[in-house]
């Protein structure tokens, strides 16, 4: 049977099944096994309340529970018992970092090359930067909702958010006239979230299915532009235009193919032509539906423009491409790249991050640093290596320093065995830890690390 006992009563030789309460209090990782004196005693002085234990499988508590209770008052189901991390990972194939990375792998930036630049303050680069909304104070922007509420309240939003672009992106399909002021209210509502907390909606959309993804890639990209825009100090309405021009810049997919645009593998060069249509086919439709602003139909027509002339389809270069595109082309390319597909497993935010930074002409650099202090070197989820062999993944960004983000320690990476969760912050003056890298989910075999830092 399992059932739920008070840490004074454990013993050496019980069964440990997992933690009671909602198992978010810190705790091992894995679950099921013999409990020693030496678990015994770091569950005690790890502040663990009460623990499931397995009297089935190691020594019973006959003290509990106490003889006025009912007797299946502290029984567990044993299904409603388990835990997704229900085995160590396995190891990776070679000690060294990013041993297993694909062999497309973009070359690594040179140290401080790349990221220097975003360790410095953003100036504004917009007209009129004396009359921009500026940086809020972590304590403004942080409001009074702690981290994990902001998560929980993303995860509503992003489902509100993508039935209406579901329901949009229908009427599109049908003829119907597509007018900016439909989204309006979810921006508003995205914007608040983002001011909040930057790191919670952005967070929470990059998890999508195959199926969702037309439609939260664009709550993604509305999110990404507003948190960017606010990093570039663009005044207030300026934020709203890159919210809206974000959350529709894709709506010209609206008249794709369905067998191309939700085709389970990568395309053809002639589906690619096909796709390639939908900036302008976009802009067209934003135009014909009357109300777009010039940004958003910008955004739509240019997000795949490149710095360097390169993108499409007009082959713009430098500033001939308007800001909220090049903005667009940074939000739109990190959100796609980090996003799981059919025909390609999504690279961790910290390596999308990465790769972007190797991709020289793609972007406007500008722009990408200021990105990357919107987002972290090391987003929220990113699953790093500490200088003391420990695994972490990352929970929050550190406003003063994109180098020491708060991370959660769940296992040691020398050893190969999961240690009790804790949480550190990086940036205190006590934390002589340091992130000595980035590593690969995918090669230490974590399928669901989102767990580790998503609320249930």
């Amino acid at each position: 049977m399992i059932k739920a006992i008070p840490i004074r009563l454990v013993r050496p030789g019980m069964w440990f099944h997992r933690l009671g309460g909602d198992g978010t209090h810190p705790v091992f990782v894995r679950h099921s096994f013999l409990l020693t004196a030496q678990e015994v005693d770091v569950l005690r002085r790890g502040g663990v309340e009460d623990i499931l234990i397995d009297t089935a499988r190691g020594l019973d508590c006959p003290d509990w529970p106490p003889p006025d209770s009912p007797a299946d008052a502290h029984a567990i189901d044993a299904q409603d018992a388990s835990d997704d991390f229900n085995q160590p990972p396995a190891a990776p194939a070679s000690d060294a970092p990013g041993a297993n990375a694909p062999s497309d792998a973009a070359p690594e930036p040179a140290a401080g090359e790349d990221f220097a630049a975003a360790a410095a303050p953003t100036e504004s680069i917009a007209d009129g930067a004396d009359q921009a909304s500026g940086m809020q104070t972590p304590a403004a922007r942080r409001s009074q909702r702690t981290i994990e509420a902001e998560l929980r309240s993303a995860q509503k939003l992003c489902f509100a958010a993508k039935e209406k672009m579901v329901e949009l992106f229908g009427e599109a399909r049908m003829g119907r006239a597509v007018s900016p002021s439909a989204v309006e209210p979810l921006v508003e509502e995205i914007s608040a979230s983002v001011i909040r907390h930057p790191d919670a909606l952005i967070s929470v959309a990059r998890l999508k299915r195959h199926d969702d993804y037309t439609y939260l890639h664009s709550v993604a990209v509305c999110a990404l532009m507003i948190a960017l825009a606010r990093q570039l100090r663009l005044p207030d309405a300026q934020v709203r235009e890159a919210g809206i021009g974000g959350m529709l810049h894709d709506i010209g997919k609206a008249a794709m193919p369905l067998q191309v645009l939700n085709k389970p593998g990568a395309l053809t060069d002639d589906e690619y032509r096909i796709m390639k249509a939908h900036p302008v086919r976009g802009y067209e439709m934003l135009k014909e539906g009357g109300g777009a602003s010039a940004a958003a139909l910008e955004i739509a027509l240019h997000h795949h423009e490149k710095f360097d002339g390169s993108g499409y389809p007009h082959g713009l270069a430098g500033e001939d491409i308007d800001l909220l595109s090049r903005m667009g082309a940074v939000c739109d390319v990190y959100d796609a790249i980090s996003s799981n597909r059919p025909y390609k497993k999504a690279w961790s935010p910290a390596e999308s991050v990465r790769r972007m930074a190797a991709w020289k002409g793609h972007f406007d650099p500008q722009v990408f640093n200021a990105f990357v202090k919107s987002i972290g070197i090391y987003p929220v989820g990113a699953l790093v290596r500490l200088q003391s062999e420990h695994l972490a993944v990352v929970t929050e960004q550190n406003e003063s320093s994109l180098l020491t983000p708060r991370v959660r320690i769940f296992y040691n990476a020398r050893k190969r065995e999961p240690v009790f969760m804790r949480e550190i912050d990086l940036a205190a003056p006590s934390c002589a830890d340091r992130i000595a890298g980035i590593e690969s989910p995918e090669v230490w075999n974590f399928p669901q690390l989102e767990k580790l830092w998503m609320p249930g």
